[in-house]
């Protein structure tokens, strides 16, 4: 398990255990974080998992791929470089204490 952290747009900070291998999208559904609705599922035809990795913790996700990125577009809230659909990064040891803040508005 690999804790994560979700900071929403008010700054009420959600700690919760993640099973490795599951999408951050997926753990923040099991866990009901509120400010993550994954519309899709995490089959990357929304935005509605749209989340900012904290700047401290970027260089330690992947970066997006191009059909993210293109994804993003469509994101309710600003895009920003630390933009990210949660569907899209993966849970794993490396990424114990994640930080992810969430943003103002999924629709």
């Amino acid at each position: 398990m690999t804790k994560i952290h979700f900071i929403s747009a008010t700054g009420i900070e959600t700690v919760i255990d993640a099973r490795d291998g599951d999408s951050v999208m997926h753990a923040a559904i099991l866990n009901d974080v509120e400010g993550i609705l994954a519309e899709c599922g995490g089959s990357m035809m929304c935005a509605t998992c749209h989340c900012y990795v904290d700047p401290a913790w970027q260089d330690r996700v992947t970066p997006p791929s191009e059909p993210e990125a293109g994804m993003l577009a469509s994101a309710a809230s600003a895009v920003r470089a630390t933009s990210r659909l949660s569907c899209q990064i993966t849970v794993g040891p490396e990424l114990e204490g994640l930080v992810i803040h969430l943003p103002e508005a999924q629709l």
